[in-house]
């Protein structure tokens, strides 16, 4: 028998969704905002709603802004985001802290980035047989869709893409992704691209070589390509190819984190829901996210 789906929940993301959409209408007794709290407490609560409480599931954290070893690297690797204020760090901790009271098995640190946590996740789960399921709004955890019956659901949005679906829409397969970013950049985590490559463009590199090695190696033949530019982009390829095998360091996901060592449990109970709703009641949430808590309290021992 085939075991489980795993869900890997790339926790961070949802977070910052709720603090920059939700309004600043819930506080603790010292003033502090709780809306990220809030939001992401009604995504955990719909969430084990809908995935029915799985045997596998973990959250990753990001921690390492600007500490990471990419940014050993690339100095440059996110440097044009900001340190939590004390506010946003203060809920970034309640919220790890909720997820771990509700018996989800948490990850996170200064040298890797959840992305990472979540790769090295996924290989254990396949190597136990499961397939996976990344949470996640950010197209850079596509890559891990590799498997026949992996997939990559963004909770919020309601969209769920298996490998042929995520393929449609970027025109590059899954296993490609992290050298199709190393082609065109990444704006959002300060990762260069070459200059005159855009998505279509890079997308049509990879259709005609399967990954960088043979591009590199192709570099005579680009100017045979159907391609606006052809020759042009082959110019500027090999100009710029240090950067792109750099960039490619910092896209890629390491897989091997050294302390992810085991398949994240997950068993929701009776005493997890109450914990996490004693907790947000504790902060100031009374209503909404932690009576929904007690409500599948009740359900989870009534069943």
């Amino acid at each position: 028998m085939q075991a489980g789906r795993a869900w890997l929940i790339d926790a961070s993301i949802y977070i910052f969704r709720a603090w920059f959409s939700l309004p600043d209408r819930w506080h603790t007794p010292d003033g502090l905002p709780l809306q990220a709290v809030y939001g992401y407490a009604g995504f955990l609560a719909d969430f084990l709603t809908q995935t029915e409480n799985p045997d596998c599931c973990a959250a990753a954290f990001d921690e390492s802004l600007h500490s990471n070893y990419r940014n050993d690297i690339f100095p440059e690797y996110k440097r044009s985001r900001v340190l939590p204020d004390e506010a946003l760090a203060f809920q970034l901790d309640a919220c790890r802290k909720l997820t771990g009271l509700l018996g989800i098995p948490c990850y996170g640190g200064a040298r890797y980035e959840a992305d990472d946590y979540i790769a090295s996740l996924a290989r254990l789960c396949r190597e136990e047989g499961r397939p996976v399921t990344v949470v996640t709004r950010d197209k850079d955890l596509g890559q891990l869709i590799i498997g026949d019956n992996d997939n990559w659901w963004d909770f919020a949005g309601g969209e769920l893409l298996d490998g042929a679906a995520f393929t449609a829409r970027f025109g590059v397969r899954p296993q490609q992704f992290a050298d199709y970013l190393a082609l065109v950049g990444d704006k959002v985590d300060d990762i260069p691209g070459v200059p005159g490559v855009g998505p279509k463009t890079a997308a049509k590199l990879l259709q005609s070589f399967a990954n960088l090695d043979a591009l590199a190696k192709g570099l005579g033949r680009i100017a045979e390509l159907n391609l606006r530019g052809a020759a042009g982009v082959a110019t500027r390829l090999q100009a710029h190819w240090a950067q792109v095998l750099l960039a490619r360091q910092l896209t890629g996901l390491e897989a091997r984190v050294p302390e992810v060592t085991a398949v994240p449990r997950f068993a929701g109970n009776a005493g997890n829901m109450q914990a996490a709703a004693a907790y947000l009641e504790e902060l100031g949430i009374v209503a909404g996210p932690a009576q929904r808590f007690r409500q599948m309290s009740a359900g989870v021992q009534a069943s």
